[in-house]
């Protein structure tokens, strides 16, 4: 087991194919053990660049980066696809639930690509679909939503159950894109005490990513991107 920090990025540039200047110039970026990190920036900033950094789907032209001590760029594509499944949950912006499941089923997907996760989800003796209604009751979705297609859910109701899949088997790191843009401010903030509180349990790391500022007093840390990123001092003082 890896003993040190859950994300260790150093000296990354990445730049888009054809761009005139690099998107992301970071010297370093860590996330501890259990940490929870809310990374804030406007749109644009290379937020959603960063977090497909780390989830091995983009690589870097420069630089490390290391989740759980595994450096992504050493592995083939196939083993990079393993590791983010094994490892990684994600929340998306737009939640890319499949709309015609059931919720419950939306919730075991990971836990078909990972049986590192199916077995971390069944330790504590649960089956799967318990371990799956859980997650789901924990987060203010009860078993007759559970069963239904999630297209006929609010989006609140969708949102929470995108959550409850990346947290099933327990991944090491959370990584969440802006996924409270659609909800009101009371509704995020019942949104991200359910989240966290199911994060601590689980000792997963969430770096949580948002343009809305407000948000970060629900969090252990923030950063502010732009006093990161060395691409973004380079076209300030152009």
């Amino acid at each position: 087991m890896n003993a040190g920090p859950v994300v260790a990025v150093e000296d990354l540039l990445f730049a888009w194919r054809d761009a005139a200047a690099p998107c992301l110039d970071l010297a370093d970026f860590s996330l501890g053990v259990g940490e929870r990190v809310f990374l804030h920036g406007p749109s644009g900033s290379g937020k959603s660049t960063l977090l497909g950094l780390l989830g091995g789907v983009l690589l870097p032209q420069r630089g490390t980066v290391r989740v759980l001590g595994q450096d992504l760029a050493a592995l083939k594509g196939r083993a990079r696809d393993r590791f983010r499944a094994d490892h990684i949950g994600f929340i998306f912006q737009q939640f890319n639930l499949i709309p015609h499941l059931p919720v419950v089923d939306n919730v075991l997907l990971p836990c078909r690509f990972s049986a590192r996760r199916r077995a971390r989800a069944c330790a504590s003796g649960n089956s799967l679909r318990e371990e799956a209604g859980r997650l789901l009751s924990a987060l203010g979705i009860d078993a007759a939503l559970a069963a239904r297609p999630v297209a006929t859910l609010s989006v609140g109701q969708q949102q929470r159950a995108a959550a409850a899949r990346a947290l099933i088997g327990c991944p090491e790191l959370l990584v969440a894109d802006e996924p409270t843009s659609a909800l009101d401010a009371d509704r995020q903030a019942a949104f991200l005490r359910l989240l966290l509180q199911e994060a601590v349990a689980a000792g997963t790391a969430v770096l949580f990513v948002s343009h809305d500022h407000r948000l970060a007093g629900h969090f252990t840390r923030e950063i502010g991107l732009a006093a990161i990123n060395r691409a973004t001092e380079t076209e300030d003082r152009a």
